[in-house]
């Protein structure tokens, strides 16, 4: 009976550990015969588990979905992961998900062994989570979005754009992309015949979704580095590119993804794109990224450094400044 359990456990291991199994290739890792691994899939069924049998050459199987969670397991590092994750996620940019996080967290630390409860322990005692500044996102909305994206559906929404104008979209959603303590949706705009990216927290979903969609090649495989140039240069009045005097991995150090976008030159010296309204922002933050730099465009951020140079001056060497007659 001992035997058999162990069987039990490790082939839902298995199963939860990879989306499909030959059968011959399971039974294989189980050492049984297929018609002993048929007992055992029939025996996970009766506990809750939904697992589908997969027809074709030999067959296989995989884990389904069903009407209820049955337990899961999982690997040392796995739970590490789980727990350390749980224990951050009350200050995350997801609404009303902190208490869910502390109850699903206790349930964890009570199962888990004394040896992995002492690393969980040791990493939560070490870091401190920031609390989320400004606007947060609803869990059924990510959960919503998602769906849609998996299911290949057009999505309709009220969305409020940056300047506060209100307007309806529709939408073919691609991918969820979470950036700092935002989360963006990266779609193709039925309306407009091009790529947009749509603040998550100014997105209000409307029901019920749109028509099934066959999807279009990205604008971009890098998802990340194409949100980054969407929301952090082309949204701006101004686009700088500079080149910055260091290798790109130290000025990627300096620079936040939600800032500006780092591209390699060579060895030595990389390409910096950055955005903003204000010029003045432009020519504090290039100058204060640490890197000597030379400006490649706009023209006028040069002029803007010429004048924060000389203002620089002023404020580090009060004495120069000229004295009014008493």
């Amino acid at each position: 009976m001992l035997e058999t359990s162990a069987r039990l456990l490790r082939l839902l291991g298995l199963l939860q550990g990879r989306a499909y199994w030959p059968g011959a290739e399971l039974a294989g890792r189980l050492g049984v015969s297929p018609r002993t691994l048929r007992r055992d899939v029939g025996k996970l069924r009766r506990l809750g588990y939904p697992i589908d049998a997969v027809g074709g050459v030999g067959g296989g199987y995989q884990m389904g979905s069903g009407g209820a969670l049955p337990p899961l397991l999982l690997d040392d590092e796995e739970a590490v992961a789980v727990a350390v994750a749980l224990g951050t996620a009350a200050g995350g940019a997801v609404t009303g998900i902190a208490e869910t996080s502390v109850r699903a967290l206790a349930k964890l630390d009570q199962v888990l062994p004394s040896r992995l409860r002492h690393q969980v322990g040791t990493l939560g005692a070490a870091m401190v989570t920031m609390p989320a500044a400004g606007p947060t996102v609803d869990p059924a909305t990510l959960t919503a979005i998602a769906a849609a994206v998996r299911d290949r559906e057009r999505l309709r929404f009220g969305y409020v754009a940056r300047e506060g104008e209100e307007s309806v979209r529709d939408a073919e959603p691609y991918r969820l992309v979470s950036g700092g303590r935002r989360w963006y949706l990266l779609g193709w705009d039925t309306t407009r015949y091009d790529w947009r990216t749509y603040r998550v927290d100014r997105m209000s979903l409307r029901v019920p979704n749109g028509p099934r969609f066959v999807p279009r090649p990205l604008p971009d495989e890098d998802v990340a580095r194409y949100l980054t140039l969407s929301t952090a240069t082309r949204p701006h009045r101004y686009q700088a590119v500079v080149t910055m005097c260091a290798p790109a991995v130290e000025v990627a150090g300096e620079v936040p993804v939600t800032l500006g976008v780092v591209e390699p030159i060579d060895e030595r010296t990389c390409v910096l794109r950055i955005g903003s309204d204000s010029l003045d922002h432009l020519a504090v933050w290039v100058a204060t990224f640490g890197f000597e730099f030379d400006v490649r465009e706009p023209p006028e951020l040069l002029e803007r450094l010429r004048t924060l140079t000389g203002r620089l001056q002023r404020a580090a060497w009060p004495s120069d400044r000229p004295r009014e007659d008493e």
